[in-house]
């Protein structure tokens, strides 16, 4: 009888015995709970364990053939392809992953049986033992196992070869053949949620459900019939769902006084108990918490990163792992192409959404990358005559435009060599880091700011607030941003055109000094009144914590107000870099898909260097539009030699 005879025998039913099956001896866990039944019930593991094996099962797992350095191929018809595409009969390749990253987390262990040959009619085939089925180790060296003893539920017990088998399995300190699992290590986290829900169950069963008590004078007479009629009234009006006046408010007898009784939720702190139990479970297993849904540090900004850190930080190791064994192990078993091999495809996990990738895929091509039947097509419409061909624009030409999506001047941008007799258009391109520098200077200002605002809210002093001092702070700050930020900005654009660095940041001083104490100004005003706002009251709806102003000022207002530095520096750059070497136009640019209405009529608007556009302002960001004119505007400014 083969391996694949034996197994089959091993999992059959027998007869209509039913068996239920709590799992080994030889791995009696916390509590003395297997690590099954510590799955079953415990949700922080369930939930920590279930998101990352879900998320590693949903990534496709395909077979390549390496061609050369530069060119890989996709196996198909291959038996490597197939067999991962259907590895049993009953399973599907998202449920082996699925099955193979769960057992790897309870157990820091997983097993798979191989068996058939690819001269056989049946194929390949991958059956996944359950780890508590493997009951013994016999044979074998100190570092690999020579047969493994695998036992059903129903006692029947079948020895399959080592090299019947691909095991995954983690590190111990002390014994190479075997894992470590994590459930070990979570045994005092897992005890005390044991604890905690047992707890919480004793007192729902056993406690008192007293929620209030009734109270009398100690000197007031009541007889037992005044008292008996007193609680059979109370009970028809005022309990439970048929009262005739539940829900209301009663009236009581003279001298009478209604108490509450109980501890709530908070006051037990089960809540946070719970927050910290999850996040430690998850901390094992190297996911980040906010993915698991604990979301108090949650925001759009972190958690579009932690979802890229996801398929590398977090999943990455562990789909390098699963790849080396299979590739050193099945690969090489089951296909003859000598140098196949199996990937996950992390790349589509990472890659942005559809609007992200055509935009990336149409400025690094020059040109559009899809024909119109292949957009049809992902819109479930049929092809159209004359769909197939790939239409280039009229604004496209090779070693024209860098993309299609680009309009006319903003083609010409910075590293546009400088050529005699011809118009030369130019603009710095801002960069992210500019964003995240500003960012940081208002981010650490903020929290400075919070430490000395809150200490003095907190001991009730009258002057709670320093205006004088947080402007005079907050304006050098910006200062010394605006100083670097500009200098590097134009210098960068002068240096790509192939100009003389002629910019001479004296001349700036004054003009960015008083940018910067108007903007401090503004952005000190607007901390002071949103704290003034929350303690008289007229905060927004829920808040009473002045606190809430620096949290919001620290996950989203920093950003937002940096974007906006950045951008008033860096055109301002532009503008006094091209005055300072020559130039003499000036155009408005609209880079935002999503701009204001006022700034897409500007767009391509050209004025003389010296002059205002039509809005009033000399480039994007120019203080003279307010903070409202300027609040969120990533605008560029282009000059013209």
């Amino acid at each position: 009888m083969g391996v694949r005879e034996a197994l089959a025998a091993l999992l059959a039913p027998r007869g209509d015995r039913s068996v239920d099956w709590v799992g080994p001896t030889f791995q009696s866990m916390v509590l003395g709970l297997t690590p099954e039944e510590l799955y079953r019930t415990q949700p922080h593991l369930r939930t920590v364990l279930s998101f990352v094996a879900r998320n590693v099962a949903h990534l496709g797992l395909h077979g390549y053939e390496r061609v050369s350095d530069t060119d890989r191929k996709r196996l198909s018809g291959d038996p490597l392809s197939d067999l991962l595409s259907r590895p049993n009969p009953e399973m599907t390749r998202y449920e082996l992953i699925n099955t193979l990253v769960s057992d790897l987390g309870l157990y820091d262990a997983a097993y798979w049986v191989v068996s058939g040959s690819s001269a056989a009619r049946s194929g390949w085939e991958i059956r996944p033992i359950p780890p508590a089925w493997i009951v013994e180790h016999r044979g074998g060296t100190a570092f690999a196992v020579g047969k493994y003893v695998v036992q059903n539920p129903g006692g029947q017990r079948l020895e399959i070869a080592a090299d019947d088998m691909i095991v995954f399995h983690g590190w111990n300190p002390g014994r190479p053949k075997f894992g470590t699992p994590p459930v070990e290590t979570l045994k005092q986290v897992l005890a005390e949620q044991v604890q905690a829900w047992s707890y919480r169950q004793q007192i729902w069963q056993r406690g008192g459900r007293v929620g209030a008590y009734l109270t009398r004078p100690s000197g007031a007479n009541w007889s037992d019939s005044a008292r008996e009629r007193f609680a059979q009234d109370w009970k028809t009006r005022w309990t439970g769902m048929d009262g005739a006046k539940a829900g209301g408010t009663p009236i009581l007898e003279d001298g009478m006084e209604l108490k509450k009784l109980g501890f709530s939720a908070r006051e037990e702190e089960w809540a946070e108990v719970s927050k910290v139990a999850l996040s430690t479970v998850a901390s094992v297993f190297h996911v980040n918490p906010v993915m698991v849904g604990i979301l108090d540090n949650a925001n759009f900004s972190n958690t579009k990163e932690f979802r890229k850190m996801l398929y590398s930080e977090t999943l990455g190791p562990m789909l390098a792992m699963i790849e080396d064994r299979l590739n050193a192990f099945l690969v090489p078993r089951v296909t003859k192409v000598a140098s196949a091999y199996v990937e996950f495809n992390i790349a589509e996990k990472l890659q942005g959404d559809f609007e992200e990738q055509a935009q990336v895929l149409s400025s690094s091509t020059g040109a559009p990358w899809m024909t119109r039947n292949e957009a049809r097509a992902r819109q479930n419409l049929p092809s159209i005559d004359g769909g197939d061909v790939l239409v280039t624009p009229l604004n496209v030409l090779i070693g024209g435009q860098a993309s299609p999506r680009d309009a006319g001047s903003q083609n010409v941008r910075s590293g546009t060599p400088m050529v005699k007799g011809a118009e030369i258009r130019l603009k710095a391109l801002k960069s992210e880091a500019y964003d995240e520098l500003a960012a940081k200077v208002l981010e650490r200002f903020f929290e400075r700011q919070r430490t000395a605002v809150l200490s003095a809210l907190s001991r009730k002093a009258d002057a709670w607030w320093d205006g004088e001092r947080w402007d005079g702070e907050l304006s050098a700050d910006l200062l010394k941003l605006s100083l670097t930020v500009t200098a590097a900005a134009a210098r960068q654009m002068l240096a790509d055109a192939g100009l003389r660095d002629d910019y001479d940041e004296a001349q700036t001083v004054a003009f960015l000094t008083a940018v910067a104490g108007s903007r401090a100004s503004a952005i000190n005003s607007t901390t002071r009144d949103q704290i003034k706002a929350i303690r008289e009251g007229d905060g927004p709806e829920g808040v009473t914590d002045p606190a809430h102003v620096f949290d919001v000022a620290r996950d989203s207002r920093a950003l937002t107000a940096g974007v906006t530095l950045a951008t008033t520096f860096v055109a301002f750059a532009t503008i006094e870099a091209g005055k300072q070497s020559g130039a003499a136009r000036k155009t408005w640019l609209v880079m935002s898909g999503n701009p204001r209405i006022e700034h897409a009529a500007m767009n391509g608007e050209t004025v003389s260097i010296d002059d205002n556009f039509s809005n009033g302002a000399k480039w994007p960001g120019d203080p003279v539009l307010g903070a409202d004119g300027v609040a969120g505007c990533s605008c560029e400014v282009e000059v013209v030699f």
